[in-house]
């Protein structure tokens, strides 16, 4: 766990701080009040980035600086550093736990509504999906690698990942995917375009996928198939 480690940087910074009101040598390079300060700002963009990534929530800042401060003075800790990394990963997993249940109520429920519009058709898995553009009668397989153009948003219209606009359109072996991604790209021909509307279970299910996409997260995916290539058919006429 980097949390602590990241604590100590933010520590280094105080100290930085604080030795630049001390009274100093004549001659003897110093580092100046700005530089300090400036160094101070970087640390905390970092620690701050930190934390965001780490999916902290909100928390409280006037205790965690009372910790920071009571390390730098070397004064008694409520916890030592074993105990506090067991408090952050118990805190961690009650977060997720509390997350994934409200992602999965949010899920089902724009599931529910989703359905009923114009255009959107269901799977036999809950898979929900709209053909734009059925594209060509040439159709991707489980083992074909795709050529693809796809945005990927979350219920609320948050944007995770994008490949709209680059110059080459991404490749994906079609079963290397997320299951609702492989089954929905199977659904449309090359030169298609489709909407897919992920359950969490055909997406992520109660992983935290990177910073933004929750446990419990329903995906929608705008996908334009751009080309297929064609897994190699095994020579089956050859003998030993």
């Amino acid at each position: 766990m980097k949390t602590l480690k990241s604590i100590a940087i933010v520590a280094l910074a105080a100290i930085m701080i604080s030795s630049c009101g001390e009274k100093k040598e004549a001659g003897v390079p110093q580092i100046s009040k700005e530089l300090a300060d400036s160094a101070s700002y970087a640390v905390g963009v970092s620690f701050g980035s930190m934390l965001k990534n780490a999916n902290f929530g909100e928390l409280n800042y006037a205790e965690m600086t009372k910790a920071i401060k009571a390390v730098i003075e070397g004064k008694e800790l409520k916890v030592n550093e074993m105990a506090a990394n067991q408090v952050i990963q118990r805190y961690l997993a009650q977060r997720a736990e509390v997350a994934g249940a409200e992602n999965k109520t949010k899920g089902e429920k724009f599931l529910a509504e989703n359905k009923t519009k114009d255009s959107v058709q269901v799977t036999a898995s809950g898979l929900q999906y709209k053909i734009i553009n059925p594209g060509s009668a040439m159709m991707p397989v489980a083992l074909d690698t795709v050529s693809v153009y796809y945005r990927g948003t979350l219920i609320d219209g948050t944007e995770f990942d994008s490949s709209m606009g680059n110059p080459e359109p991404v490749k994906f072996p079609v079963n290397a995917v997320i299951p609702g991604w492989s089954e929905g790209i199977q659904l449309i021909g090359e030169g298609g375009k489709i909407r897919l509307f992920i359950p969490s279970e055909l997406a992520y299910g109660a992983q935290q996928a990177g910073p933004t996409i929750g446990p419990n997260s329903t995906l929608i995916f705008d996908v334009e198939l751009v080309k297929i290539a064609k897994a190699p058919v095994a020579d089956t006429t050859k003998t030993l």
